[in-house]
C-alpha cells in the first residue's frame, strides 16, 4: 500500500522545479527538499543520480531506501537497506535494522531477517515491544503456518491499473472502496491520482463488469484524498478519511504538513452532504480509517496523536446517544507497538481485525485478529496465509453471517499498485488458550474504589506485557495466556504501590480474580535537597552492571521498581541518572559505555513506570568517579572493579518527598 496508512503529508502545498547542479552536495540539498515535502519519487531520482556518481553516505542510502519503503516497494528498499547495513552498520539507528528485517521478509529471506532482528533486539532490549515479541516468539513462522489455510480468496473483478483498496460494507449489497482511477491531479508522494470513494452494487456489477462503479454522489470527493469509509446500518451516516480539507480550504500543521482527518457525512436525497469533521481531529496529528462497533456506539480509528506508542496506534471513542463523542482511548500496550497499527475493523461477532507491521508477520503490513470479550482485547495473532504474505495486506473486512469478506494488498501479481481481493473463510481461526485477569483496586482504610490506578502485567521474567488504568469503579481487566505465571503491579500517586505474583488456570475463558487494597496511611516524609542521591535516601542496594555491559540486571530491577514507586508518588521530583564504569578499557570507550548505562536506566524507569521522561536526565561519567583506588594499572580483583560499575540517582530539585511507596 502506497499512501493512506502512513501518517504524513500526502499532498504538496507547492510545486518546485528541479535544479540539477553539478556538485553532489547541491544535488543532495535539492533532493532533501523534495524528500521533506514527501515527493519521494522525485527525490529518489536525484539521490540515485548522486549514488551512481560514486558518492556514499549513510544518509544517502537511508533516503533512497526510505523512498521505496514509504511507497511499500519493499523489494527495491531491501537492496538499499542492504547497502546501508553492510557499509554503515555502526552509525545507523535500530529502526533501520527493523525496516531492513521487514524488507528481508518481503523477499522471503526469513533466516537473514531473524538474524537482523536478533541484532535489533540486542540493541533495543526490552524497551521495544517488537524486540520483546520476537525474543519470546522465536518460532513465529511455525505458528503462522499452523494458522494458515483458513481462507480461500479470489481477485476482485473490478480492480483498475491504479490503486484500489479500503473496501467497506454498505447497505443493499453495495460496497464502498477507495480508488485513484478517477484521474485528476497527481500526488507527489507516488505519482498517482488522488483517491476518491466509489460505490458498486456487487450483484449488478457482475452482470455488466464495472459499468456500475460510480463515485459517491454529493460532497464527499474533493481534489485531495478520500478513503476508508464506515457507514451505519441505516445507511444515513458515513464516517470517512480525508486530507485536512473542508469548505474548499486546505489546512496544514505549523510545520506545513497536511494531516489526515476523520469526517462525518449525512445521506440526504441520495447524496452525501453536511460534511463536518470530528471533534478530536487536529491540524497537528492524523486520524484515519474509521470502523464502527456492531451496535454502533463506538468508533475505532488509527492515529499518531500524542500518547501513541508508535507511528500509528489504534484508538476507540464512544459515540453518545446524542451523537456527541467521548474522549479517544488508546487500545493499549498489547495491541499497539512502536510500529504501525492501522485499518481497524470490528466484525459483527465482535472481533477486532487490524493491520500491523509491528507484530510478528510475513513482511509489510499483515492482518491480525484480537478476540474482544469483557471489554478486553486479547493478545492479537496473525491470521496467516493466504490473506497475509510478503507484501502489504490491509483493510480487511468480513461478514461473519456469510464468512465472506474483502481485503487489499499490493502483492506483485496484482492488476494495479493496490488491489482488492474477495475471500471466504473456510475454517475457524485457532485462538490461543486465553483467559481473563480482573479485579478491583480500593482504599485499604475506607474501602472506596480507586479510579485511574495504573495496573501493570509482567511475565514471570518481569517483562512488561500489558498495562491498563482502573475505570471509575476501580475495575481493571487483562486478557492473558492460560497456565502461565505473571506479576501484577499497581501504582497510584499518594498510595503505596503493591506487587503480587499470579498463576493462571489451564481453562480457556476462565476468570482469575485479583483485588488490591492500597494504603495511603504510612506517609513518610523527609526533605530532599538538590544533589542528594535518591538511592541512598531509600537505602537501596547499589544498582550494578555486569562487566562491559549496559543491560539492566534482574537484581537491579527490584531496586529500580522502588525508585519508580517514589517517582510515581512524588510527581514533582526530577532526577539525573549518573552512571559509571570501572577503569578497564580506554577512557573514551568507558565514557560511551557509561552513557549507554545511564540511558538504559532512564528507559527502564520511563517504560516500566510510565514516568514522564522530561523528569529524568542522564549522564555518563566513565571512570572519572571511582569509589576505590582501582584506577588504571592498579591490580584489583573483579569484585573490587565491580563496585565502580554503578548508577546514582541525583535529585535536581529540593522539596519534601514521600518515601513510603518504596517500602514494599
Amino acid at each position: 500500500m502506497k499512501k493512506i496508512y502512513i501518517f504524513t503529508l500526502l499532498i504538496s502545498l507547492s510545486f518546485c522545479s528541479l535544479i540539477i547542479a553539478q556538485n553532489s552536495n547541491d544535488l543532495i540539498t535539492n533532493a532533501n527538499s523534495e524528500f521533506d515535502r514527501f515527493a519521494y519519487i522525485d527525490a529518489r531520482e536525484i539521490y540515485i543520480q548522486v549514488a551512481n556518481k560514486g558518492y556514499k553516505s549513510a544518509d544517502l542510502y537511508q533516503k533512497i531506501a526510505d523512498s521505496y519503503y514509504f511507497n511499500a516497494e519493499f523489494r527495491e528498499a531491501h537492496t538499499w537497506y542492504d547497502k546501508l547495513v553492510k557499509q554503515f552498520s555502526a552509525s545507523i539507528s535500530p529502526e533501520y535494522l527493523y525496516r531492513y528485517a521487514q524488507c528481508l521478509k518481503s523477499v522471503q529471506k526469513f533466516k537473514k531477517a531473524d538474524k537482523v532482528m536478533e541484532r535489533f533486539a540486542s540493541i533495543t532490549k526490552e524497551y521495544d515491544s517488537r524486540a520483546f515479541n520476537f525474543k519470546t516468539n522465536r518460532y513465529y513462522l511455525d505458528l503462522i503456518e499452523k494458522r494458515s489455510g483458513k481462507f480461500q480468496f479470489n481477485p476482485f473483478d473490478f480492480n483498475s491499473e491504479f490503486s484500489d483498496h479500503s473496501p467497506s460494507f454498505s447497505t443493499n449489497g453495495d460496497l464502498i472502496f477507495a480508488s485513484s482511477r478517477g484521474g485528476g491531479e497527481i500526488s507527489v508522494w507516488d505519482k498517482m491520482p488522488f483517491l476518491d470513494l466509489y460505490n458498486i452494487n456487487l450483484e449488478q456489477g457482475t452482470l455488466n463488469n464495472d459499468i456500475h462503479i460510480k463515485p459517491l454522489k454529493g460532497d464527499i470527493n474533493t481534489p485531495v484524498h478520500e478513503s476508508s469509509a464506515a457507514i451505519t446500518k441505516d445507511g444515513k451516516t458515513m464516517y470517512f478519511t480525508r486530507n485536512n480539507y473542508l469548505k474548499k480550504q486546505l489546512n496544514s500543521s505549523g510545520s506545513g504538513t497536511v494531516m489526515l482527518k476523520l469526517y462525518q457525512a449525512e445521506l440526504v436525497n441520495k447524496k452525501w452532504t453536511n460534511i463536518k469533521e470530528l471533534p478530536f481531529n487536529s491540524d497537528d496529528y492524523s486520524t484515519a480509517h474509521p470502523a464502527l462497533s456492531p451496535n454502533e456506539d463506538k468508533l475505532y480509528f488509527a492515529s499518531d496523536m500524542p500518547g501513541s506508542y508508535g507511528n500509528s496506534d489504534l484508538y476507540v471513542v464512544t459515540i453518545n446517544e446524542d451523537k456527541s463523542f467521548g474522549k479517544p482511548k488508546n487500545l493499549g500496550y498489547n495491541i499497539n507497538t512502536e510500529g504501525r497499527e492501522t485499518f481497524p475493523f470490528v466484525s459483527n461477532d465482535g472481533n477486532l481485525y487490524f493491520s500491523s507491521d509491528g507484530h510478528l508477520g510475513l513482511g509489510g503490513l499483515d492482518v491480525f485478529i484480537s478476540k474482544v470479550a469483557r471489554n478486553t482485547y486479547a493478545n492479537p495473532y496473525n491470521i496467516g496465509k493466504p490473506i497475509n504474505g510478503p507484501s502489504d495486506d490491509f483493510s480487511f473486512i468480513i461478514d461473519k453471517k456469510t464468512d465472506i469478506g474483502f481485503f487489499a494488498s499490493n502483492r506483485v501479481d496484482g492488476q494495479g499498485s493496490d488491489d482488492i481481493y474477495s475471500f471466504k473463510q473456510m475454517a475457524p481461526l485457532d485462538i490461543n488458550c486465553q483467559l481473563f485477569i480482573e479485579g478491583i483496586v480500593t482504599n485499604q482504610k475506607t474501602n472506596e474504589v480507586i479510579p485511574d490506578a495504573l495496573v501493570k502485567l509482567y511475565d514471570k521474567d518481569m517483562n512488561l506485557t500489558n498495562q491498563v488504568t482502573t475505570d471509575k469503579n476501580g475495575y481493571y481487566t487483562f486478557a492473558a495466556d492460560c497456565n502461565s505465571s505473571f506479576n501484577l503491579n499497581v501504582y497510584k500517586v499518594g498510595y503505596r504501590s503493591q506487587r503480587t505474583p499470579l498463576k493462571t488456570s489451564k481453562y480457556k475463558g476462565d476468570v482469575v480474580k485479583q483485588n488490591f487494597d492500597l494504603s495511603n496511611d504510612s506517609f513518610k516524609s523527609r526533605i530532599a535537597r538538590i544533589g542528594d542521591d535518591l538511592a541512598k535516601i531509600l537505602q537501596l542496594n547499589t544498582i550494578y552492571f555486569n562487566y562491559n555491559d549496559y543491560e539492566i540486571r534482574k537484581d537491579a530491577e527490584l531496586e529500580l521498581q522502588k525508585i519508580i514507586a517514589v517517582l510515581q508518588s512524588n510527581d514533582h521530583i526530577k532526577i539525573e541518572i549518573r552512571s559509571h564504569t570501572d577503569s578497564r578499557a580506554n577512557d573514551e570507550y568507558n565514557y560511551d559505555l557509561s552513557k549507554l548505562r545511564a540511558k538504559a536506566t532512564k528507559e527502564y524507569l520511563v517504560n516500566s513506570g510510565d514516568i514522564n521522561r522530561n523528569r529524568i536526565f542522564y549522564k555518563g561519567y566513565g571512570e572519572t568517579q571511582l569509589v576505590n583506588n582501582c584506577a588504571n594499572d592498579v591490580d584489583c580483583s573483579d569484585f573490587e572493579h565491580a563496585k565502580n560499575r554503578r548508577s546514582e540517582f541525583i535529585i535536581l530539585n529540593s522539596g519534601i518527598i514521600n518515601t513510603a511507596a518504596s517500602d514494599n
